[in-house]
């Protein structure tokens, strides 16, 4: 393969940015365009070393830098790799990297030296997606679970399924095709039981997979409530700063404002919604219309209601929208004397929680609520689970398949049809570890990559 360089720090000034260059030419590269102030020549570099020196294009000094070199095998990609740490201005780095492709290197694509590890069987392809994973992380939790699978938490269920599969499916071509062989009977009993276990660690790995898409991408949220319930104050409230206007007149909201706000490991996309009640006001109205599309197109709802105040006609309308929908009813105001009707919220929601937005109190409650709604427990990320479509689709195909071969079995048909059906399950584990994969499979994973990753 060519030798490939790119800048792999962010496209921003910095304290320092880094030049990648991997592959068979990449010292060779390196030598070219860095001279060294304490060792003879770049070429004698053991593998995990560094030198001081100059960065330059032929006799333009470029900056003062630090080479380190990794030599092949025992690198990330597998291959020769020089990484040049210089200042990290934008200029200075690209200046270096412009340097290093007049020297030998071509230009990388993206996500093309994770590519290289992933080809020359330094990870596998669960790992790989693992990496972008870990860049893309914005809590504890998700790093964590990024980390896990980087280490090969779904790699090894894989293999430990595909493995039996083998197994059984060596054992039914045996004992079929080679019937007058003193060759074991495969029984229909013992062969669903152990189809069974498959089954489930494989499900396993995809039972949660919407609840880890939901707190990888965030859910869509959106207040909802009668007017001066206090939706504008709960959503500065999540948000941690005076995003919407709020006033004691009714009706101050009229178009929707929108903020990505945390609670915990959670990411909510929150969308502050005009007050939804009965008005001539044609401006009023359309920002109401807005509001209930934006609402019913939501993973989320938050109804807010009033518990200074007796449930209204626009809170029993509010009700009967969202109280089928997935839905969090708020009850705000609890720093005052509360006249609501609570038990008619409670029978008509989900999850009810009490809280004062202006009293900047009870977020730990609702993010409660929003955890057991999305079935979010506080050990999910300490279990394997699949992080993108593409795994989803491999384990629920293999899942498929298993399912058609206890079928099979449970309807008395012949072992034949059996085994073409585990065949397909094993097909589908060797294309979620990538042993099995399309050229075009692997460049759609690798074009999610960053350049220089």
């Amino acid at each position: 393969m060519s030798t490939i360089a790119a800048v792999s720090t962010p496209n921003a000034p910095g304290g320092i940015a880094v030049i990648r260059i991997s592959g068979e030419g990449a010292i060779e590269t390196a030598e070219k365009i860095f001279r060294p102030f304490n060792v003879k020549s770049v070429s004698e570099m053991p593998g995990y070393t560094c030198a001081y020196g100059i960065a330059h294009d032929d006799d333009e000094r470029i900056d003062d830098c630090i080479l380190t070199i990794f030599r092949s095998p025992h690198s990330f990609t597998g291959e020769d790799v020089a990484e040049i740490s210089c200042h990290g201005g934008l200029y200075v780095s690209r200046k270096i990297l412009r340097a290093a492709l007049k020297n030998g290197a071509e230009n990388a694509e993206a996500g093309e030296f994770t590519k290289r590890a992933f080809l020359n069987g330094k990870i596998d392809l669960t790992q790989a997606e693992a990496v972008m994973d870990i860049i893309s992380a914005k809590s504890e939790a998700e790093l964590n679970n990024a980390e896990f699978l980087r280490e090969g938490a779904i790699f090894r269920t894989a293999e430990k399924c595909s493995g039996r599969l083998l197994y059984l499916l060596s054992g039914i071509a045996a004992w079929t095709d080679y019937p007058d062989e003193d060759i074991p009977e495969v029984e229909p009993d013992n062969l669903r039981e152990e189809l069974y276990e498959i089954r489930s660690e494989l499900y396993s790995l995809i039972r949660n997979y919407d609840s880890g898409r939901i707190i990888r991408e965030g859910i869509s949220a959106a207040i909802v409530g009668r007017p001066n319930v206090g939706k504008s104050t709960l959503f500065n409230c999540l948000s941690g700063f005076e995003r919407s206007i709020v006033t004691d007149i009714a009706g101050t909201t009229r178009d929707a404002v929108e903020e990505t706000v945390r609670l915990g490991d959670i990411v909510l996309r929150l969308t502050d919604t005009a007050g939804i009640h009965e008005t001539e006001d044609i401006i009023e109205g359309k920002g109401i219309d807005i509001a209930e599309k934006i609402a019913q197109n939501s993973e989320l709802i938050i109804a807010v209601f009033d518990g200074n105040c007796p449930l209204t006609e626009d809170d029993f309308d509010l009700i009967n929208k969202f109280k089928n929908k997935n839905s969090i009813a708020v009850i705000n105001k609890t720093d005052l004397e509360q006249t609501i009707d609570s038990e008619y919220i409670n029978n008509n929601f989900i999850q009810t929680v009490y809280l004062s937005a202006k009293d900047n109190s009870g977020s730990d409650e609702l993010k409660a609520a929003i955890e057991k709604i999305f079935n979010i427990s506080p050990d999910f990320f300490a279990s394997a689970t699949a992080s993108n479509e593409r795994q989803r689709s491999c384990i629920s195909r293999a899942v498929q398949n298993i399912d058609s071969a206890i079928s099979a079995l449970d309807n008395g048909e012949f072992l034949d049809a059996v085994n073409v059906v585990l065949d397909e399950a094993e097909q589908n584990l060797l294309e979620l570890t990538g042993k099995k994969i399309t050229e075009s499979v692997v460049d759609e994973v690798f074009s999610h990559f960053c350049v220089g990753k």
